[in-house]
């Protein structure tokens, strides 16, 4: 029997649509792999009913299959499902190394990503591995076809979690199509200057890199309140603010000593706009741990 964490992740963190992403240092799923003759999920935790037990059905149960790793499995939810921090990524990263390790099949984290990205066209339709890289790998991750690559770093955070869900099929269909030459070159220039901040460990770079204007508008209509909330992290020190993966949750990255401001100026933005909401006040961190 083998027990493994996983951390909530944010993807694209504005400029990296589908090839950015970030292991969170809280929260996170916990799950409990055993050998077993067929397989058999039980889920517990927060949203716990929503997910499904059925292995087919389940994120998991596409990575027991390409691992070829039949197992009991129970799933302990602390990432909240359709909440944009990588639900569904948590539970497969998880799985990927517990199951690697219980079956000694012998993969490196880095070869693991795409198994576990598997995981994930069961919830969105699509095996895209920019949630399930940094739950994995830890740190921030960049993820293109031909591989991984990842850089440990310290930036705070806050995620702000409201009580609404969005769907990962629900946000890629907004997605536009086409984008301007201008909007494109501002994208590229966005992304590489939050890389080069995330290298740095300088939060104030990584925000000014965070700007997207072709898919965060987008996905920010979807999210009631988000201009204000926005708005809110600003004035209280945010150095940027993006929409975390597909949403809900607003991400804002901040300095140190500004992280509690922060955070209590979102849930407030929130609870004008009538929504409940939590806010984590977290940092970039590690991935899977083998407890």
């Amino acid at each position: 029997m083998i027990t493994v964490r996983a951390p909530a992740t944010s993807a694209n963190l504005g400029s990296g649509f589908d090839t950015f992403g970030a292991a969170l240092a809280r929260p996170a799923d916990v799950v409990t792999v055993e050998k077993a003759e067929t397989t058999s999920i039980e889920v517990t935790g927060v949203g716990a009913q929503y997910i499904p037990e059925d292995p087919e059905k389940n994120t998991v149960g596409a990575v027991v299959e390409a691992l070829e790793a039949p197992a009991e499995i129970h799933i302990d939810k602390g990432v909240r499902p359709a909440s944009g921090l990588g639900s569904s990524a948590a539970s497969a990263a998880a799985a990927a190394v517990g199951l690697n390790e219980l079956y000694d099949r012998g993969y490196s984290r880095e070869e693991l990503v795409p198994i576990a990205a598997k995981g994930e066209a069961v919830v969105s339709g699509v095996a895209h591995a920019d949630n399930v890289a940094p739950a994995i790998v830890g740190g921030f991750t960049v993820t293109t076809p031909t591989g991984t690559h990842g850089v440990e770093t310290g930036v705070p955070l806050v995620a702000c979690l409201p009580d609404v869900a969005v769907s990962t099929r629900d946000a890629r269909r907004v997605v536009p199509e086409t984008a301007s030459m201008a909007d494109v070159v501002e994208t590229v220039g966005n992304a590489a200057t939050l890389t080069i901040g995330m290298c740095r460990s300088d939060p104030v770079l990584v925000g000014k890199g965070m700007d997207d204007p072709v898919v965060t508008p987008e996905r920010a209509r979807l999210i009631t309140g988000y201009d204000d909330v926005r708005e809110a992290a600003f004035e209280a020190g945010a150095a940027g603010v993006t929409v975390s993966g597909a949403g809900p949750t607003v991400l804002a990255v901040c300095p140190e000593a500004d992280r509690r401001h922060v955070a209590a100026a979102m849930v407030d933005a929130f609870a004008n706009a009538g929504i409940e909401s939590r806010a984590y006040q977290t940092r970039i961190g590690r991935g899977a741990t083998v407890l």
